[in-house]
């Protein structure tokens, strides 16, 4: 019996947030269920290793640095970018906007991003 192969054609990420809450849902995924044999629907470019290594490289450079970070742990872990108009996030939002602009630089680079 032959097994038809299905070809995913990996998607791209149309931005660093995108690429940033793709990473931190799948990490969470990956850390909560384990290693199960699901299929996802979608396959990106990229691994979770992938972007990991991404900002480690770019916090060992210097490129970004703690606050920048803390904030987009923060607020990934919120599951939302701050937003600029909220008087207590938009110092927030400027630390977020820098380094969104520093990992999708770097992204678009590597061809993960549109």
């Amino acid at each position: 019996m032959t097994e038809i192969q299905t070809e995913y054609t990996p998607e791209k990420f149309q931005n660093a947030e995108q690429l940033w809450f793709w990473f931190l849902y799948s990490k969470s995924v990956r850390n909560d269920i384990g290693l199960r044999n699901n299929k996802p629907t979608t396959r990106r470019i990229c691994e979770l290793i992938d972007v990991e290594t991404l900002i480690t490289k770019l916090y060992l450079c210097g490129k970004l640095n703690d606050a920048q970070l803390a904030v987009i742990k923060e607020f990934g872990d919120r599951h939302r970018p701050p937003h600029q108009y909220v008087w207590r996030e938009n110092h927030a939002a400027a630390i977020w906007n820098d380094a969104m602009r520093i990992i999708e630089n770097a992204a678009r680079e590597r061809g993960w991003i549109e």
